[in-house]
């Protein structure tokens, strides 16, 4: 759940300006110049939103509005093209992961939940357009580093990303919207940004009159201009995403290793014998690590399948276990280590007379320049008689040897997905000492939110639902393709209603089951 200080901090700063603001109007003395400042600065002051409209940014938009006029119908052509499709799409990505998400919760199978395309978490404004649409919804990918709710699963760390990609996928939104609006001859007012509880947004303000004049074709250029530019800001941050190792190359080199970039204080890999920031691991076992991507998947492979094993010879074997007690643990393995030592992990093999033998061995002694196998056939070398020693673990526990030259190999015992949680990697290591190791990091994040969080608007926008661009988009779509089929506005309006309640429940449903996904579980 949200932490209490957050809450109290964000409600008790929002009362503070609500209450000045109502102390300030409500002055005699006071009033008129509250008044005049508030109106001469375009700023306005409501519960929980606070907003700032300008028009010194005009000039720059209808410059951006004039520019190759033939260029900008051809971008606003393929953007209302673009709107069309995504309005149907976005229908369709909504009812399959409704479906996807109602299968989980009946069948309760919470691998379920990976698979589902979407997954509707935040409630978050965005722009106004001339209608002032004030709630604007995200939908985020379940793999996405933003699938996260502030404040409940979202780290503290995260959030200059979160808000400043939100703060700029809306302005390039409502960028979009103004100058596709100038291209078709409809006055523009202003610009603004506001902020909605805790999230920033941005809207324009077109002359009503103006847009209600011109042809519906115009009117899709403009409203699809919104989703088109989302769309259009997620490619090339992906495009940014992919290049980077080539745009970075004169100062960071890859392909040698995943460089850890940090270690949390609770982590298991924290201690002397453990990693460090600066360390490059280049293997988990016998996986070889060349980058972040190896790390994750070798994590992922180690996990899903059985411990491995450790050729030992059988004099080694004979002269390094001493013995023990064996007995077994609740979950049904088996413990034979009973000298409290932090070294000494409980090994099990088999040999031509006995399958279960176990032995408690020195952990660091047994893997160090031992070769990984699955079964004795694994360990026949050179006519020396080997076995293949497997570490008796509880389940889902595993003994994983990181490389990390030129330090000695650490030695992790504990679940896979802890370390994957607690150390921070990269995939960028610097060619100089004096460059950040946290740069490419930083970069490859800030990408990795603009492409979730703009596709989002792109995608939730584009629904056919109240107070969003998927309306206009259907209302303008409709008068378009149906007028000749349809003469009755009336009707035409009555068959926009039924499609715009429908996705209203669509997108509702979703929002719902979404949050409860997130924060109940």
């Amino acid at each position: 759940m949200i932490p209490v200080p957050v809450v109290v901090t964000v409600l008790g700063g929002w009362c503070a300006v609500y209450l000045a603001d109502t102390l300030l109007k409500s002055s005699n003395s006071l009033k008129a110049s509250y008044e005049d400042w508030l109106l001469t600065y375009g700023l306005s002051v409501s519960p929980f939103h606070l907003r700032w409209q300008t028009a010194l940014f005009n000039r720059q938009f209808y410059s951006w509005g004039r520019w190759k006029p033939r260029f900008l119908y051809l971008w606003f052509s393929v953007g209302m093209a673009f709107g069309i499709l995504a309005m149907f799409g976005s229908v369709i990505l909504l009812g399959k992961t409704l479906l996807q998400t109602l299968t989980q919760m009946l069948t309760e199978a919470p691998k379920a939940q990976n698979d589902r395309m979407l997954q509707v978490v935040v409630s978050v404004p965005s722009s106004g357009l001339c209608l002032r649409a004030v709630c604007k919804l995200i939908v985020l990918h379940e793999n996405s580093p933003c699938s996260a709710v502030p404040g409940v699963n979202l780290p503290v760390s995260q959030l200059t990303y979160f808000f400043s990609a939100i703060l700029i996928s809306g302005v390039i939104h409502e960028v979009g919207h103004g100058v596709a609006a100038i291209r078709e001859q409809v006055r523009f007012n202003g610009f603004g940004v506001f902020i909605f509880i805790v999230y920033p947004g941005a809207f324009v303000d077109l002359f009503t009159t103006h847009l209600q004049l011109i042809s519906p074709v115009q009117q899709l250029r403009i409203f699809c201009a919104g989703v088109w530019h989302n769309f259009v800001l997620g490619v090339a941050s992906f495009m940014v995403l992919f290049l980077l190792p080539a745009i970075l190359f004169p100062f960071y080199y890859t392909g040698v290793g995943a460089l850890v970039t940090e270690v949390a204080e609770d982590s298991p890999a924290n201690g002397p014998r453990g990693l460090f920031v600066g360390d490059l691991v280049t293997n988990l076992q016998d996986c070889p690590v060349y980058n972040v991507e190896d790390w994750n998947s070798c994590l992922g492979d180690i996990s899903e399948k059985s411990q491995v094993g450790y050729c030992v010879s059988a004099a080694t074997l004979q002269q390094l276990s001493f013995p023990a007690r064996v007995y077994r643990r609740l979950d049904g393995t088996v413990e034979c280590c009973s000298n409290n030592s932090l070294t000494d992990i409980c090994f099990s093999y088999s040999n031509k007379l006995d399958s279960h033998l176990y032995a408690c061995l020195p952990a660091r002694k047994v893997i160090e320049a031992s070769k990984v196998c699955r079964t004795n056939m694994d360990c026949h070398k050179d006519f020396v008689p080997s076995f293949c020693v497997t570490p008796s673990l509880e389940n889902q526990t595993r003994l994983i040897r990181v490389k990390h030259p030129p330090h000695i190999d650490m030695l992790y015992v504990g679940h896979p997905m802890h370390l994957q949680y607690t150390v921070s990697l990269s995939s960028f290591v610097p060619r100089q000492n004096f460059l950040s190791i946290d740069l490419p990091v930083m970069i490859e994040t800030f990408c990795k939110y603009l492409i979730s969080l703009s596709g989002a608007l792109a995608v939730i926008n584009a629904v056919p639902c109240f107070a969003l661009d998927g309306q206009w988009i259907l209302n303008s779509f409709l008068e378009a393709t149906l007028s000749s089929l349809i003469v009755e506005k009336q009707s035409r309006e009555l068959v926009g209603f039924l499609i715009l309640l429908a996705g209203s429940a669509l997108l509702a449903a979703n929002v719902a089951l979404g949050l409860w996904m997130v924060t109940a579980r």
